[in-house]
């Protein structure tokens, strides 16, 4: 399962603006991506309740995940990492 480790750095963690900017990133990879911390189960990163539930916090490490069987065909395990790296660097470039 291709999968990354990143750190959140909104001040305000995933809330409110930052997690809304995360989740419409999610969305636009195509990909099924898990989110969770503390070695927790994943949570559906597309979903904003979901996300923003968790308590994300700024400074918390997270890990992304796709599961391979959600891959859509016309899509490759390197697609699913190439946007999971992506993904990471949202969450490590906001400031909101």
């Amino acid at each position: 399962m291709p999968a990354r480790k990143a750190v959140v750095q909104a001040s305000i963690g995933l809330h409110a603006r930052p997690a809304a900017a995360f989740v419409r990133a999610v969305t636009q990879t195509g990909f099924a991506v898990t989110i969770s911390k503390d070695g927790r189960p994943g949570v559906d990163a597309r979903s904003l309740l979901e996300v923003m539930t968790e308590d994300f916090a700024c400074g918390c490490e997270v890990e992304l995940a796709v599961r391979p069987e959600t891959v859509p065909d016309d899509s490759s395990l390197a697609d699913a990492e190439r946007a999971l790296t992506d993904l990471c660097a949202l969450l490590e470039s906001q400031s909101g």
